[in-house]
């Protein structure tokens, strides 16, 4: 499971549109729309209903978006602790003379 794919997913439910959130992603609508469908594939359940106005979310998408968004906090919790232990901000320094 790809990190870019649970927050492709997660702006996709944000914006309720695959173009509003390739656009707020800066990527391309067809590489959220592939990203996507590879996560529905390997959860072998659909995460969406599709429709030509918008997309909402099925009940499996429902119970996915909370974990995804859950997995999301933790990567970014963890790419800060990780920022600021090479920023030297936290952690510990020995000396030794």
């Amino acid at each position: 499971m790809d990190i870019r794919a649970l927050r492709y997913f997660v702006e996709v439910v944000k914006r309720h549109s695959f173009t509003k959130a390739a656009d707020a992603l800066f990527v391309t609508q067809p590489t959220i729309s592939k990203m996507v469908k590879q996560l529905e594939e390997e959860l072998g359940t659909p995460l969406f209903i599709r429709s030509t106005r918008q997309v909402r979310l099925t009940m499996a998408g429902k119970v996915f978006l909370d974990y995804a968004r859950t997995i999301g906090a933790f990567v970014e919790k963890a790419s800060q602790e990780v920022a600021a232990i090479v920023a030297l901000k936290t952690g510990t320094l020995s000396i030794g003379t």
